[in-house]
């Protein structure tokens, strides 16, 4: 299984209380509906652990994808990602979206 890990920051005047009723109401069931996902949060930053900083990003979302190359060739171009997408761009600025596969 895939995992999908997307980090970004909010775009200046964009609220957080704002940003997080739209994922509250808009992203979550349009994101947790897709047959490919089988796990979807979003997840704010609070911080680093060790050391001091910035961490540089506001959001860490993270998707289990059983199905890596049917969401990529069906989902990504279909009605729901396209709607979803089209909407987050307003929110959100430097999106990284980051393929990865856990080591067993």
């Amino acid at each position: 299984m895939a995992k999908l890990f997307l980090h970004y920051t909010l775009k200046p005047g964009v609220a957080r209380e704002t940003y997080e009723a739209w994922t509250r109401g808009t992203d979550y069931p349009a994101m947790r509906g897709l047959k490919r996902v089988s796990s979807f949060t979003v997840n704010r930053v609070r911080g680093l652990l060790m050391g001091e900083g910035a961490v540089g990003i506001d959001y860490i979302e993270v998707f289990d994808i059983p199905d890596l190359d049917g969401f990529i060739a069906e989902d990504m171009g279909g009605a729901v990602v396209q709607s979803v997408m089209g909407q987050f761009m307003g929110y959100v600025e430097n999106p990284r979206f980051i393929i990865a596969d856990e080591v067993v």
